[in-house]
């Protein structure tokens, strides 16, 4: 079954490679990134207003913290705590510092306050990628790897399990997660067919459907827990990179795309706004 209602966010611009939307209710605003355009934005939903940051560096994510202002961020050169007006960055550490054209490129945190991460090469070709687990107390361990392009982990509600996307592979892969936070070997759970596109950001809904954004293809699809692709979203841009629930009943959906190498497509990089039907699961903070 597929839709095709899709608002195009006005003032979201067109980022050359929008990604790592964020709900964030406290502030009632959606995050995201522009990882190549080196900025972070936000859309204010009481008012439609759009922001945006100018950073130093190619940003892959912002995460909310729990317990402090700001967010953890990555970017190419590792892990960040980051702060907005005025605008700080206080670097924490680099899990690749021999790998320097690495970035991070996507990331989520689950309900035990830790984020999950992934790295990739900026040319998106190689296995140099890998995925990452960043504790409350700043500490870092490798989860998995090897990766070319890792997106769009996603925690299921129960926390006991999770998802993560190898891109240029066509697989979203699902972990169990053991107790003290280590993952059990990843198992195939969705291959995408070629006319889907490729498998990009993705997001749990309350019901345990599991919206995958196809980059390529210009859709955001629902599987169901055992997999089964049973309905899908039609966006007007071909890139999309990752959806997240948002507003106070969780029951909208804000999809990034991307504009690198689209510029044949008008709204190819904008934010936009599709009803999902459903509503969504809250979005955790870091622990730290």
């Amino acid at each position: 079954m597929a839709s095709s209602s899709a608002r195009v966010i006005p003032g979201s611009g067109r980022s050359t490679l929008g990604e790592g939307p964020l709900w964030s209710a406290r502030e009632g605003a959606v995050y995201w990134v522009d990882i190549l355009g080196k900025r972070l934005h936000r859309l204010t939903l009481a008012d439609g207003a759009v922001t945006r940051w100018d950073m130093p560096r190619p940003i892959g994510w912002a995460v909310e913290r729990e317990t402090q202002p700001g967010f953890i961020a990555g970017f190419d050169t590792g892990f960040a705590e980051l702060t907005l007006d005025p605008l700080t960055i206080r670097p924490i550490g680099d899990p690749e510092p021999d790998l320097a054209d690495n970035r991070m490129n996507d990331a989520k945190a689950d309900a035990k306050g830790r984020i999950w991460a992934g790295t990739m090469p900026f040319s998106c070709e190689g296995d140099s990628g890998a995925f990452y687990r960043l504790d409350p107390d700043l500490s870092w361990v490798k989860a998995d790897g090897p990766y070319c392009i890792p997106n769009g982990p996603a925690i299921a509600a129960d926390g006991t399990w999770m998802v993560h996307t190898d891109t240029a592979r066509g697989t979203i892969y699902r972990y169990a997660i053991n107790d003290d936070g280590s993952l059990a070997p990843r198992t195939p759970f969705v291959t995408f067919e070629a006319e889907w596109g490729s498998p990009d950001g993705m997001t749990f809904d309350a019901d345990g459907g599991l919206w995958v954004a196809h980059w390529g293809t210009g859709q955001v699809s629902r599987f169901d827990p055992d997999g089964r692709r049973e309905r899908w979203l039609t966006l007007p841009a071909s890139q999309i990179t990752s959806c997240t629930f948002a507003g106070e009943g969780l029951d909208r959906m804000f999809v990034t795309s991307a504009a690198d190498g689209k510029d044949d497509e008008e709204h190819a990089g904008a934010l936009f706004e599709v009803d999902p039907g459903c509503r969504g699961l809250p979005t955790p903070r870091f622990g730290g």
